[in-house]
């Protein structure tokens, strides 16, 4: 078993870190409520939008109960959002979908979201991917090799 460290800089990563991922979700929440939407819900339209899934697995990647899935991909439907379709590899699972609006309505409101994007911006192509590389190594996934 490794020794957590304590050292000054990790400290202030680890702090950093946290900044980051509460402003993020603040102006996320804020986002979505400019479009008539829950925080979670707009999570799960915007994991929506890039393929289509069985319920449990939103579940699964937003680390969550799949009964608030169900709720939520309802109130989704309810406004025309999303809609529920059969798996065109297995019939007997239901894939929760984004509809046109809800994908305009996913596009519009990651097109919304400043935070992330204007401090990037200040870094530098090869800064980006660094960060993007290091914290995939944080999380334990593969970078991309480097050409």
């Amino acid at each position: 078993m490794t020794t957590p460290r304590t050292d000054p800089v990790t400290l202030e990563v680890v702090e950093l870190i946290g900044t980051v991922v509460a402003r993020y979700y603040a102006e996320y929440e804020q986002a979505a409520a400019k479009h008539s939407l829950t925080g979670a819900q707009a999570r799960v339209l915007g994991l929506l939008t890039l393929e289509p899934m069985p319920m449990r697995h939103v579940a699964q990647k937003l680390r969550c109960e799949p009964s608030n899935i169900t709720g939520i991909v309802d109130r989704l439907e309810t406004r025309g959002l999303v809609e529920r379709r059969p798996d065109p590899n297995d019939r007997r699972v239901k894939l929760a979908a984004p509809t046109k609006d809800g994908i305009d309505t996913a596009r519009r409101l990651r097109e919304s979201l400043d935070f992330a994007r204007e401090p990037l911006a200040e870094l530098s192509d090869a800064e980006r991917t660094m960060l993007r590389d290091l914290l995939k190594r944080m999380l334990g996934e593969e970078a991309p090799a480097v050409p």
